[in-house]
C-alpha cells in the first residue's frame, strides 16, 4: 500500500472534516502536489461504497493505476466528463470532480456543469472538487463550478445574475460593434466566502524547488509563407488554383496568421494542409538527443511533426513513459491531468490565445523531485506568436481587440 506524504495526510484529515460539516471540499492544490490521490484518501476516510471520479478522457489510466497504488476498500468508476450521460443508474457516495475550473463558463453554465449539477441532484452524493488553478480567468468562474451542490455557499442565489449582483463589478465591452454586459470582474471576496470550503496547496509548501527556464527560439519561414501572409493582410484573400484562403473578418484574418506563422492553414473550403514543416524540421534538428513533450495547436501541426519525427513520435502517454519517444500532445487537451515528467525539456510548436494553457501546460514536467524544467517556446520570426506570448505571460487571454493593435507590427 502506498505511504502518503505527511502533508497529503493533513489534507486529508481536514478535507473529511470539511466534507462532514458542509458536504463538500473544494482541494485548490497545485499540479503535483498530489490533489487526486489526497482526493481517494478522502473518500477512504469517509467510508463510502461507491465513489465516481470524473476526469479528462487522458488522465483515467493515471487515477485509475493512483487508485491501485492506495488500494481503498471502495469501488471506484473513472470516465470522462462526456460520459455521464451512460452511467448506470446506481448511489454514488462520492463524486470527485477533476479540473473543476473546467466548469467556471459564465454568465451561463456550460453542458458539462449542467450535467454534473443533476448527477449531483440526483444521487445527493457528497462532492469533491480538484484544481490546481479554481479560478484561473475571472473570480466569476467559481460561482457554476459549485452551484449545483446543495449547500455552497451561493446557494441563495438563483442564478448567476443574482449571484453577479452581490459578487462581479459589472462593465461593458464592444464585439463586432455591439455594447455588451461584461461579466468578468468577479470580486475577490469570492475566495474569501469559499474559504471554509476549501484546502489550498502550494508547491512551495509541498517542497518543491524547481527552477523553470524558458527560451523563445525563432525561425525563419520559407519566404512563400511569409508572402501569402502579407498578401492576406493587404488583400483579405489568397486565391490558388483549387483552394481559397479567406480572411474576410477580424476574427478569421487573426485566426489565418495564427496558422500560417507555423506554417500550415486551413482553406474556405474546410481542407486544411502543411504549407510549410520549418518548425518541425527545426524542433527534430534542435533536440534530435532528447526525449521531448511537443504542445501543437492546430490538427496540421501534428501531420507536419508526424511526417519529419516519422516512428519517433507517439500522441500516448503510456508509450511515451515506456519508450525513448517524443510526444506531441494538443495545447488544450493536454495542458490538465497528465504528467511529462519523463521529458527531458518541454517544446511548444505554437501558441494558445488562452492564458490557461500557458501556465497549466508548462508545469506538465514537474515533480517533487525534479529541480530544473526547460521549456522552449518556437515561433516565427515576424508571426503572431511573441504577441500572443507578451498576453498570456501577464495572465491575460490575446483577444482580437490584441490582435487589431498588433497588426501592424507584424512584419516578416
Amino acid at each position: 500500500m502506498l505511504e502518503l506524504r505527511p502533508y497529503q495526510k493533513d489534507i486529508i484529515d481536514k478535507g473529511h472534516s470539511i466534507v462532514l460539516l458542509k458536504g463538500f471540499v473544494y482541494l485548490a492544490m497545485e499540479v503535483r502536489t498530489g490533489k487526486t490521490l489526497t482526493s481517494l484518501g478522502i473518500a477512504q476516510k469517509l467510508g463510502v461504497q461507491n465513489v465516481l471520479f470524473l476526469t479528462k478522457k487522458k488522465a483515467i489510466s493515471s487515477i485509475e493505476h493512483d487508485y491501485g497504488l492506495l488500494n481503498p476498500d471502495y469501488n471506484i468508476s473513472v470516465i470522462n466528463y462526456e460520459s455521464m450521460h451512460k452511467l448506470p443508474n446506481i448511489k454514488w457516495d462520492v463524486i470527485i470532480a477533476d479540473e473543476a475550473h473546467g466548469m467556471g463558463a459564465f454568465p451561463k453554465p456550460s453542458k458539462r456543469a449542467k450535467d454534473l449539477n443533476k448527477l449531483i441532484y440526483r444521487t445527493k452524493a457528497r462532492v469533491i472538487l480538484l484544481s490546481g488553478t479554481p479560478t484561473p480567468e475571472s473570480y466569476s468562474q467559481m460561482y457554476h463550478q459549485v452551484y449545483g451542490i446543495a449547500n455552497n455557499p451561493f446557494s441563495k442565489y438563483r442564478n448567476f445574475y443574482a449571484f453577479a449582483q452581490d459578487y462581479v463589478k459589472l462593465t461593458s465591452k464592444r464585439i463586432n460593434g455591439y455594447e455588451i454586459k461584461d461579466y468578468g470582474g468577479g470580486l475577490k471576496h469570492i475566495l474569501d466566502v469559499m474559504s471554509p470550503y476549501t484546502v489550498s496547496y502550494s508547491q512551495e509548501e509541498a517542497g518543491f524547488v524547481v527552477e523553470t527556464t524558458e527560451k523563445v527560439l525563432e525561425v525563419s519561414l520559407q519566404p512563400y509563407t511569409y508572402a501569402i501572409m502579407n498578401q492576406l493582410k493587404a488583400k483579405l484573400v489568397v486565391e490558388g488554383k483549387e483552394e481559397v484562403i479567406l480572411a474576410d473578418t477580424a476574427v478569421k484574418l487573426m485566426m489565418k496568421i495564427h496558422q500560417l506563422s507555423s506554417g500550415t492553414v486551413k482553406f474556405e473550403s474546410g481542407n486544411s494542409k502543411v504549407l510549410d514543416d520549418t518548425k518541425a524540421r527545426f524542433i527534430k534538428h534542435k533536440f534530435s538527443n532528447q526525449k521531448i513533450g511537443i504542445f501543437y495547436k492546430f490538427k496540421e501541426e501534428l501531420n507536419a511533426l508526424k511526417s519529419v519525427f516519422k516512428d519517433k513520435l507517439t500522441e500516448s502517454i503510456e508509450e511515451f513513459d515506456a519508450t525513448d519517444k517524443s510526444i506531441a500532445l494538443q495545447i488544450v487537451s493536454g495542458r490538465e491531468g497528465i504528467s511529462l515528467r519523463m521529458a527531458d525539456s518541454l517544446v511548444y510548436y505554437n501558441i494558445d490565445f488562452s492564458a490557461t494553457s500557458y501556465w497549466q501546460s508548462r508545469d506538465r514536467m514537474t515533480t517533487k523531485d525534479r529541480l530544473k524544467n526547460n521549456v522552449y517556446w518556437i515561433f516565427a520570426k515576424g508571426g503572431i506568436e511573441a504577441d500572443i506570448y507578451k498576453a498570456v505571460t501577464k495572465k491575460k487571454d490575446y483577444t482580437l481587440n490584441h490582435f487589431k493593435r498588433d497588426l501592424l507590427n507584424l512584419q516578416p
